[in-house]
């Protein structure tokens, strides 16, 4: 079994919780807690214990922390589970001479509290040290800093069926202001069904020794950082102007001025201001920057860049021309007309030096012939023109990916006639026919929406199942690439589902799905079932799968894009209709770590189908299309 960081699981990524600091002692980072917050590192025992309610029978608790000299009836927690209302499951904790491992034990007499208690005297002598706690049956083993094992055979056993149900863990408390961690964690990792010993001993820095350290802790033992004095606060003396920017001359050298209008501090050195801490970007407002007529409504929209040449939007209408724009002195202009059937979405990719752009066609052409469209760019006409034909079935979304050097293309089946349970086609590129080519068929309802990521070596691909006939209601799946063929790896209960959105913000790794509405044949539609929340989900690396992160309210979503402008990231929502009218706000959602995603900006919109974000050198722009009007808007976003 894997190792679950608890500490990982309770801090995020940025260290960036409220009552919690990193500081760095003795050349190794660890955690701080206050008194004050308690509540600061814990999290519901529902998400690493997802599968099954009941904490193992048999496991390690591996513990690295330093901790200060404590008077001698003084007790700390280093970790603790907690059941409403206030019930304590499982807690280790230590005094100045002791480490005490608390556990609930029940029988048919009741329930009660057991302690097992280890001498560790060494243990609170300010310096760090690695704990292995070990429960096997009824045998508790304790090892400090890879040494001997210090074992106890207690009259009773660990329970057997321990439920955590509704419980939570906590990290440095026991829920309580009373008891927290004075001193530093650097890692609290629990390993179920196993002695966790072997895994970390021998090891040459035996009291650093480590199973599972959080990225914001890790870091090189015993060595100081190159910039180390830059983590810590200390004052100095300087002169700061502030204003309009002053002159740069021998007489302010080494004098320090502060844009206030722009938030940036400049330095003047050799008659020249050198920004030392520059202005961020952030998005302030937007604003309608062009009014983009289009032949008849938009169903989807691709951004793409050819180099060289200039960027390009790609627009899928609904009757018989699609077009394409290019952006022409600072707005978009038509370029190309494209004859197409009741296009869906374009995808543009690149095989070498070939670039392709793929439609999706939802209708039959004049002939009653069902196919969707591979175009080709002509170096020397400077047009796309048509490639490959290839045979779909109301096809609503091509995805273009790369696997080891090989290129592939996923088209999402929507229906065959009334038959949405049919199989949606993944096509390999062939170098030696350049044609692609059948590789692979995945059994879909109603399918909308293909998305494709990898994670480290592994590549995955999503897909948004939105009808099977009967009900909205159904799973949509996310599939893994192993031996040479997607397998499912992982499913979703979703709604309507019509896009999927991958993102990362720093280490963390986000999917989200828009849910269009909740409809089924018995109940029909009713006019909230477009009020329905899209759900957001983090990869949770201990578990290995994704756990849902946030939900968000939104009527009738059909599309998530994701951008970032400087340092913030922002996700907009394309919200179509209420169970009203298709006059409903589209919402961009501004990233607020702990608080995950908070609605920011409401943005006008009708029929909204689809966001795509592109930048160009005058700034950041997000561009929509109308399934229910010949007209996409751009916006400009406007950085104060």
């Amino acid at each position: 079994l894997r190792p679950l960081d608890i500490l990982a699981e309770a801090v995020p990524p940025d260290g960036a919780a409220a009552g919690v600091r990193v500081t760095q002692a003795q050349g190794a980072r660890g955690l701080q807690l206050s008194a004050a917050a308690p509540h600061a590192l814990s999290f519901p025992a529902s998400r690493i214990f997802f599968g099954c309610d009941l904490f193992p029978e048999e496991f390690s608790i591996v513990v690295t922390l330093k901790v200060p000299g404590l008077p001698p009836k003084k007790n700390e927690y280093l970790l603790s589970v907690v059941a409403e209302p206030d019930t304590l499951l499982l807690g280790l904790r230590y005094s100045a001479a002791q480490l005490h491992l608390l556990f609930l034990s029940e029988d048919a007499a009741g329930t009660w509290q057991t302690r097992v208690s280890f001498r560790s005297p060494a243990l609170t002598d300010g310096r760090w040290h690695t704990l292995v706690l070990a429960v096997s049956e009824g045998s508790f083993s304790l090892t400090t800093d890879c040494g001997p094992p210090v074992d106890i055979m207690a009259d009773m056993p660990f329970p057997a069926a321990l439920s955590v149900r509704g419980a939570r863990f906590f990290v440095g408390s026991r829920r309580r202001a009373k008891g927290v961690l004075t001193g530093l964690v650097r890692q609290l990792v629990l390993l179920p069904g196993s002695d966790a010993t072997p895994r970390l001993c021998p090891c040459r820095n035996a009291e650093l020794a480590a199973l599972s350290v959080p990225p914001i802790l890790q870091g090189l033992p015993g060595k100081p950082e190159d910039n180390e004095v830059l983590k810590y606060p200390y004052e100095t003396h300087m002169k700061v102007t502030l204003g309009t920017r002053p002159p740069c001359t021998k007489a302010e050298d080494t004098q320090f001025w502060f844009d206030a209008s722009r938030r940036g501090l400049y330095l003047c050195m050799g008659r020249e201001w050198v920004s030392v801490l520059a202005a961020k970007e952030r998005l302030d407002y937007v604003e309608e920057h062009q009014r983009l007529f289009t032949t008849s409504e938009t169903l989807g929209i691709e951004a793409f860049v050819i180099p060289g040449t200039g960027l390009f939007v790609a627009a899928a209408n609904r009757k018989a021309t699609s077009a394409i724009y290019k952006w022409t002195d600072g707005r978009f202009a038509s370029y190309q007309d494209i004859r197409t059937h009741q296009a869906q979405s374009w995808r543009h990719f690149t095989i070498g030096n070939k670039i392709f752009l793929a439609v999706a066609n939802f209708e039959p052409n004049e002939k009653g012939q069902e196919f969707s469209v591979i175009y080709k760019w002509s170096q020397r006409r400077l047009r796309f023109a048509p490639y490959q034909r290839v045979p779909t079935h109301s096809a609503r979304d091509w995805e273009a990916f790369e696997v080891s050097g090989e290129h592939f293309l996923a088209v999402a089946n929507h229906r065959e006639g009334a038959n949405h349970n049919i199989d949606s086609v993944i096509y390999k590129w062939n170098p030696g026919t350049r044609l692609f080519e059948a590789n692979q068929t995945i059994a879909t309802s109603g399918a909308y929406d293909w998305e494709f990521f990898t994670v480290g070596p592994y590549a995955f691909l999503a897909v948004a199942n939105a009808f099977n006939g009967t009900s909205t209601r159904l799973q949509s799946h996310l599939y893994v690439r192993l031996g040479g063929s997607f397998r499912l790896f992982q499913s979703f209960l979703t709604f309507g589902a019509a896009d999927w959105e991958v993102f990362h913000i720093g280490q963390r790794i986000f999917l989200a799905v828009a849910n269009s509405h909740r409809y089924d044949v018995e109940t029909q539609a009713q006019n909230d079932s477009y009020v329905v929340n899209s759900v957001i989900y983090e990869l949770n690396v201990t578990t290995q799968t994704f756990v849902r992160f946030q939900e968000i309210p939104t009527c009738s979503a059909l599309d998530w894009e994701f951008f970032s402008v400087g340092e913030d990231h922002f996700l907009v929502v394309a919200n179509s209709f209420d169970g009203k009218t298709f006059s409903v706000n589209s919402i961009i959602y501004r990233w607020q770590g702990y608080e995950g995603f908070v609605a920011v900006h409401s943005l006008p919109t009708f029929g909204c189908r689809d966001w795509e974000a592109f930048r160009t050198a005058a700034g950041s722009y997000l561009i929509y299309s109308s399934a229910k009007e010949p007209l996409s808007r751009v916006l400009k976003l406007r950085m104060g």
